[in-house]
């Protein structure tokens, strides 16, 4: 398959919403995370990460040494997602994960110092596409799309069954 294929090429505008998806703002959004996404995976496999990681390590970050329950929990993933995504990170050396002194059937994760000094090439990352995403939005306009982006995810929370993703520590 080659780059010019339609299905590997990127609209530059949402594509039409299909037969029975039932509402175009569904659709603009589940079209816009995913471009969002694709975009930051493309930097953070600059940092020798996949997406989803980075999540993770800004849990570790803020936190410090946290169960691998909680780390699950507050991610919102399948344990066996995780577990994986863990494996991944130990064997690049961004993670470690030992036995919780506390109650030894517990395991604890904990950033390295190689995860942490992945930290600020993230921040950059993030940093980056948010400029990137928003670009050509005026000041209130910005503020105007995370108000109402906040509005859309306290409707979303309940249907989803989040309590919030704050983190863990």
């Amino acid at each position: 398959m080659s780059g010019t294929d339609p299905v590997c090429t990127v609209p530059s505008a949402p594509p039409p919403v299909p037969a029975g998806c039932g509402g175009t703002v569904s659709h603009a959004l589940a079209w816009v995370a995913r471009l969002h996404r694709i975009a930051m995976g493309r930097r953070l496999r600059d940092l020798g990460l996949y997406p989803g990681q980075e999540l993770m390590m800004m849990r570790l970050w803020d936190c410090g040494a946290v169960r691998q329950s909680e780390l699950i929990q507050s991610l919102g993933l399948d344990p066996s997602t995780v577990t994986k995504m863990l494996q991944r990170m130990e064997q690049c050396g961004y993670v470690r994960r030992s036995p919780d002194p506390a109650d030894r059937r517990a395991v604890l994760v904990e950033a390295t110092d190689a995860g942490l000094a992945l930290r600020a090439g993230v921040e950059g990352a993030w940093a980056d596409l948010e400029e990137s995403t928003l670009a050509g939005l005026a000041p209130a306009d910005r503020a105007e799309l995370a108000r109402l982006l906040g509005l859309v995810g306290g409707n979303l929370t309940e249907e989803a069954g989040e309590e919030g993703t704050g983190p863990v520590c």
